[in-house]
């Protein structure tokens, strides 16, 4: 009994060090997905750097109340599985969400941004902003407007200029 013990609060150790490092957690109800679906999902997931794992309700309980995210503790009812993410923030909420388009089965619970627990919604729209690149490239489009437009009016009175020279 003992060891079962020791197991357990090593998994909970390890559950909670996951949680502390992860930069995005994304919980979802898997219920109604079959081997071949969560197959994919898991490979799409692991192809993004992202951790899927299915842990124990009670597991996860304690993780979060070690870690400090014990608010996401109301959503861990039911059959639930987590997608860890330590690098890219965005990453699992899009693939999951993008998932989830396609198969009604699988439905996002909860997550945590940032050390911050999110509703669904909060990860839905996470999910729908653009990449950062995507962000950089519109960024960059607005800082070069004004110079671009500019430029065109200097164009224009240079012409301008010409014709009434000419």
């Amino acid at each position: 009994m003992n060891k079962a013990i020791e197991t357990k609060k090593v998994q909970v150790q390890d559950i909670a060090e996951k949680f502390k490092a992860a930069a995005s957690v994304v919980v979802v109800d898997y219920r109604g997905l079959n081997v071949a679906q969560v197959t994919e999902l898991r490979k799409q997931l692991r192809e993004a750097g992202v951790e899927f794992k299915v842990y124990k309700n009670s597991l996860t309980r304690r993780a979060t109340e070690v870690a400090g995210v014990d608010g996401i503790n109301e959503h861990l009812v039911g059959p639930n599985a987590v997608a860890f993410s330590n690098e890219d923030v965005v990453a699992p909420a899009k693939i999951i969400n993008d998932f989830a388009k396609k198969n009604e089965h699988l439905e996002i619970k909860a997550g945590i941004i940032e050390g911050i627990v999110a509703s669904a919604e909060d990860v839905k729209a996470l999910a729908e902003l653009p990449s950062r690149e995507g962000l950089l490239s519109m960024l960059l489009s607005v800082l070069q407007a004004p110079m671009r437009n500019f430029a065109l009016a200097t164009k224009a009175v240079a012409e301008q200029k010409e014709e009434q020279g000419a």
